[in-house]
């Protein structure tokens, strides 16, 4: 998209690979975990997380922490979701103070592109996925209008192939109808704006990169029949309940001793402890945490090879 659009891809391609490594251990779910435990030192947030992993706790450089990232890309990282409003939280108020992101305005075209990426990627993966882990049917899926009309063009141009064969043509078709959606709608809200430059991009108080309000429609539908028969599903919120049991029961572990933590990890003070803490276990893989609870703790009541 953002070649097609004549954007920096540069740009929009370390935004998109760099906007959610933030997250902790099992994601949102985690993430709540983590906003709770460390409410008294400010909270947890992954987008704040992710500009704090990248300014301050990746440290490979000899003179000074961080990855010398260029400003935009640490702005698109910050906004690509759009404006903050409100105090920020305060790993990004950390940041803000030592490169002013302008966090009040909207970002550039490349953060907003990787931004509705972000939403085009995990919606079709998430039908793949779905479908794969016997979340929901085919038939079930087909109620929403979007996949409907994408299954009658795909089963039009391939009539004599089986339908189970048919799922990944599915999910292409309905990659390329948003791409195609946002492109031009795109431009043509580019063009209706007349901005002509990065600071009347980010003046425009509005969003310029996004659905069209007939996709957008379509895509909420389908986000809706994915939150309720697939994050809410009873095998999801089981798994999700004692993930985020595991992730609490290992903070509460690191507080009561924090010379469990490896010793580069251990707080210098009272008053770092929560944040080292938090630092840490975000930055931990699902199996790690896994292993270092059932090291430390007990056993995980978690699908074999989760």
């Amino acid at each position: 998209m953002a070649r097609a659009l004549g954007l920096n891809e540069d740009l929009t391609e370390a935004l998109s690979l760099a906007h959610d490594i933030g997250h902790p251990p099992f994601g949102h779910a985690g993430e709540d975990v983590l906003q709770e435990k460390m409410a008294a030192a400010g909270g947890f947030d992954h987008n704040a997380h992710t500009i704090r992993l990248l300014t301050r706790l990746e440290q490979p450089y000899p003179r000074f922490p961080g990855l010398n990232l260029s400003w935009e890309t640490l702005e698109g990282l910050a906004k690509h979701n759009g404006p903050v409003s409100g105090p920020p939280p305060w790993a990004l108020a950390e940041a803000d103070a030592s490169w002013p992101l302008e966090l009040g305005t909207w970002p550039g075209l490349e953060a907003q592109v990787a931004a509705i990426a972000d939403d085009i990627a995990y919606d079709n993966h998430d039908i793949d996925d779905g479908l794969r882990a016997g979340l929901f049917t085919l038939d079930q899926l087909l109620d929403v209008p979007l996949a409907r009309e994408a299954w009658e063009r795909v089963r039009a141009r391939h009539p004599e192939v089986e339908e189970s064969r048919l799922i990944p043509e599915l999910v292409r078709d309905l990659i390329g109808r948003m791409v195609n959606d946002v492109l031009a709608e795109t431009r043509r809200r580019i063009v209706q704006s007349g901005v002509r430059s990065i600071e009347e991009v980010r003046a425009a108080g509005r969003p310029l990169a996004g659905f069209s309000a007939e996709m957008a429609e379509g895509e909420r539908a389908l986000k809706s029949f994915l939150h309720a028969l697939m994050y809410e599903a009873a095998s999801v919120r089981a798994v999700r309940a004692e993930a985020q049991r595991l992730l609490a029961g290992l903070f509460d572990a690191y507080r009561a001793d924090p010379g469990l933590l490896p010793s580069e990890w251990r707080p210098l003070d009272e008053a770092g402890a929560v944040r080292a803490i938090g630092d840490f276990i975000a930055g931990m893989t699902d199996r790690y945490a896994i292993r270092q609870y059932r090291d430390l703790i007990g056993p995980v009541d978690l699908p074999e090879g989760f």
